[in-house]
């Protein structure tokens, strides 16, 4: 078979899918107005999956910081950390999230998918174990696959059978690294993480939380789950990143372990990748300190996603266990999503149409992201379309 055969099957298959207007693969948001409006399609929309958390996007002490760091110190590194790419600002963030997190160091990556690739692949090798949660993110088995480590999947949000494979895994289990998530990314639901770290601890394993979607959603500080539970010292890593609650882009690995910073000299993700520009450190250092002090914020996005969730429940739409800032509607076939997203893009309402192997059970979900920036107008707006999906309106 010749390079590119393997895309005829693709092209055929998808041909319907890729022709609808406006794109269903990669939407083309035309202009951001806020943190919650934009233009699609030549009409306005209200944004409603964007995982702006916060709503931190267009807050007026982000911006001038990224505006700062622009005039100060241009528009991008131009190179790796290890190379010419390493800036104070990089440091001052290290040591910023370490703080928020109690712990004693701190990497900073130049995306979050390279916070997890990067530190997955740099912690383990050959003859180490790595037992993932299967809802894990991709960018978590990209990770795995990287490091070259033995990969074994257990059932999600199964503290059981994660214990039964640590006990199959015997002295083994030492050289151990598990894997799971604050809050996953498709359904919204959070892990067990008390049980998990039990596991940990009876084994004397290690456990990595990746608190990408947590971050500034749980906790009283918005720590994530790790504060939620109370067992940000049995953690031994924590990852996230900047382009959720932080409106920014980045990522990165907290840890008490002195081994963290060796990191720096073994992960191929964080040598050959350029450093963050300025502007994306500046306005992720602002972001934090709000972050930090967001209880409003935190509290105004809980009353939005509870009512949503709450909602949505009512008129019968299949979701996902629990309320929270992610609310995915799993439907029955692609057809009846595609259907309905672009009806609510029709009626003024963006949310992610998500299709499988991304969306667990093999079944299509639409995706809703609650953001503290919307209003109580807005979120009227929205259960009244999913009122009328209903109905069949």
């Amino acid at each position: 078979m010749a390079l590119l055969d393997k895309f005829s099957s693709f092209l055929k298959d998808k041909e319907q899918l890729l022709s609808i207007k406006p794109a269903i693969f990669g939407t083309n948001i035309e202009r951001i107005y806020s943190p919650t409006e934009a233009s699609i399609a030549g009409h306005k929309v209200l944004l409603a999956g964007t995982n702006n958390y916060l709503g931190l996007t267009f807050n007026r002490e982000c911006l001038a910081a990224a505006h700062k760091a622009i005039d100060e110190e241009g528009t991008g590194t131009t190179g790796s950390r290890m190379a010419n790419g390493n800036y104070s600002l990089h440091r001052a963030l290290e040591q910023e999230l370490a703080d928020f997190y109690h712990c004693k160091h701190g990497i900073v990556f130049s995306t979050g998918y390279q916070a997890n690739l990067g530190t997955i692949s740099g912690l383990t090798g050959p003859g180490d174990v790595l037992l993932i949660d299967a809802h894990c993110h991709a960018s978590i088995y990209d990770g795995c696959k990287l490091s070259g480590a033995e990969v074994i999947r257990f059932r999600h949000n199964d503290p059981e059978d994660l214990n039964k494979r640590l006990v199959r895994l015997g002295d083994r289990a030492g050289s151990t690294l598990i894997i799971v998530e604050g809050i996953y990314s498709m359904l919204g639901d959070t892990a067990p993480l008390k049980e998990f770290v039990e596991c940990k601890k009876q084994h004397n394993s290690y456990l990595l939380i990746d608190e990408a979607h947590s971050l500034g959603v749980l906790g009283d500080t918005g720590q994530g789950l790790v504060e939620v539970d109370g067992v940000g010292e049995d953690v031994d890593f924590i990852t996230g990143t900047f382009s959720k609650s932080l409106g920014s882009i980045g990522g990165y690995c907290v840890s008490n372990h002195p081994q963290l910073d060796v990191i720096r000299y073994m992960s191929r993700p964080y040598i050959f990748t350029a450093s963050p520009s300025p502007a994306n450190i500046a306005s992720a250092r602002a972001a934090l300190v709000l972050l930090r002090e967001g209880r409003h914020l935190r509290e105004q996005l809980w009353k939005q996603a509870n009512r949503l969730y709450s909602h949505l429940k009512s008129l019968g739409y299949k979701l996902g266990p629990e309320p929270g800032p992610v609310i995915a509607a799993q439907l029955e076939t692609p057809e009846e999503a595609i259907a309905i997203w672009t009806t609510l893009i029709e009626k003024g309402l963006y949310v992610n149409l998500i299709f499988p192997p991304a969306s667990p059970e093999n079944k299509p979900l639409l995706r809703i992201s609650i953001s503290a920036a919307h209003n109580d107008v807005q979120m009227d707006f929205i259960c009244k379309l999913f009122s009328e999906l209903a109905q069949g309106n």
